[in-house]
């Protein structure tokens, strides 16, 4: 069974940078879109950054020009460079792998990012 595990989250000043990594563990066999999500306290979990299988990305309006997203297929490892941080980026931030072939999904466990001085 494939896991996914986050790593990179922590404590920024405002303008500061993060990178963020989610590994699989296990041995993919399918068309993958990775993609990252984040839920603020009493919001609803949104879309960060995608990146599709043939490597096309979409980002939400909010981080475009301030966070890129990239992947290493041969780890099964998708990234997220944070850069010129805000207070309201702070949330927990969620890896996704949407499996194409089967049209299911897998989320990691989260990991929290807050933007504070």
């Amino acid at each position: 069974q494939v896991q996914l595990v986050e790593s990179g989250g922590g404590l920024v000043q405002p303008g500061g940078s993060l990178r963020l990594s989610c590994a699989a563990s296990g041995s993919i066999f399918s068309i993958v879109t990775k993609g990252w999500y984040r839920q603020a306290p009493g919001k609803q979990r949104e879309l960060v950054a995608a990146i599709s299988s043939d490597g096309s990305t979409n980002y939400g309006d909010s981080v475009k020009g301030r966070f890129t997203i990239s992947r290493d297929n041969a780890k099964n490892t998708v990234y997220l460079q944070m850069n010129s941080l805000k207070p309201e980026d702070t949330a927990v931030y969620y890896c996704n792998f949407f499996f194409e072939t089967i049209a299911s999904d897998i989320w990691g466990q989260g990991t929290q990012v807050t933007v504070s001085s």
